[in-house]
């Protein structure tokens, strides 16, 4: 259970930092506007991605899920900032 929770605490907080952005920068108009709001949002979708990552069947299983959506959630971020589709 440790290792499972470990996996959404950590991986998680990537995971999170990804789809929060992805959110903040797909929204109509400057980033700033979407900061503070984005920044409240992303605690609750921390929480909820911990809550989730105790459901995974074996320890492996949560790092591998959480860790390569952590890792392809931020390389779509950097791609769209690369292509300049965000700012």
């Amino acid at each position: 259970m440790w290792g499972r929770f470990a996996a959404g605490v950590v991986a998680g907080f990537f995971l999170s930092t990804a789809l929060v952005g992805l959110v903040c920068w797909l929204l109509p108009g400057p980033w700033q506007s979407t900061l503070v709001p984005g920044m409240l949002a992303f605690i609750p979708v921390w929480v909820g991605v911990i809550c989730a990552s105790l459901q995974f069947a074996s320890t492996r299983r949560a790092w591998l899920w959480l860790g390569s959506l952590a890792v392809a959630g931020l390389a779509l971020l950097r791609v769209l900032q690369a292509l300049d589709w965000v700012r």
